[in-house]
């Protein structure tokens, strides 16, 4: 399915459509603040293993997932005071932050070292749709591992809309992702610099 949400004012019958295939153990490609996503609901195993498929990810690499605002984030991962200030400051935004997982966190989206990527992004789509759900959305580039994302929907859903369950489209974005910024052990370190601004660390 293909379907095209006001990106500035996401059209709450649509979110619903959006939020009843996720529940029902769908994977949608979706708008962020940066590229084009593929998610679904965290808790669904079945849903997550179609992902690592259609991305040709190696499953020892897990995905990011998304949360509402920064009291979700604690429900699934270690905050600490300064990590907290550290994401108040830059959430929403193009940023993942990694952090020590909490222990509801799935296995496939944990670490060996139980370490998660988080992100709040920036984008009333990808709000609307988080904060209906009621719970973290996984979040990955919507490409083949090694690939470009494409900017335009219309191409995702040529290239891979036959993959997944639903495409959204929420207008043209960037292609460039999310910058990744480690805070374990209250430290700041620069994973992958993207088109979040990094100026801001010393």
């Amino acid at each position: 399915m293909y379907l095209s949400i006001n990106p500035e004012n996401p059209q709450a019958r649509l979110i619903d459509q959006v939020v009843t295939c996720l529940k029902q153990g769908g994977v949608i490609v979706y708008p962020t603040d940066t590229t084009y996503g593929i998610g679904c609901d965290i808790f669904n195993r079945r849903a997550v293993k179609k992902i690592f498929q259609i991305k040709q990810r190696d499953s020892r690499k897990p995905f990011s997932f998304i949360c509402k605002d920064l009291a979700e984030i604690s429900n699934y991962a270690q905050v600490s005071n300064f990590a907290f200030k550290i994401m108040k400051r830059h959430l929403p935004g193009p940023y993942t932050f990694v952090l020590e997982a909490s222990k509801i966190v799935p296995d496939s989206l944990s670490t060996k070292q139980k370490t998660v990527g988080v992100r709040i992004p920036d984008n009333a789509i990808c709000h609307a749709i988080v904060n209906a759900l009621g719970q973290p959305l996984v979040t990955t580039s919507a490409n083949v591992t090694g690939e470009t994302t494409p900017a335009d929907p219309y191409e995702i859903n040529n290239s891979m809309g036959r993959l997944v369950d639903m495409v959204v489209d929420g207008g043209i974005l960037m292609d460039e992702a999310s910058t990744v910024i480690s805070l374990l052990d209250d430290k700041i370190e620069v994973l992958r610099q993207g088109c979040g601004d990094t100026s801001w660390i010393e």
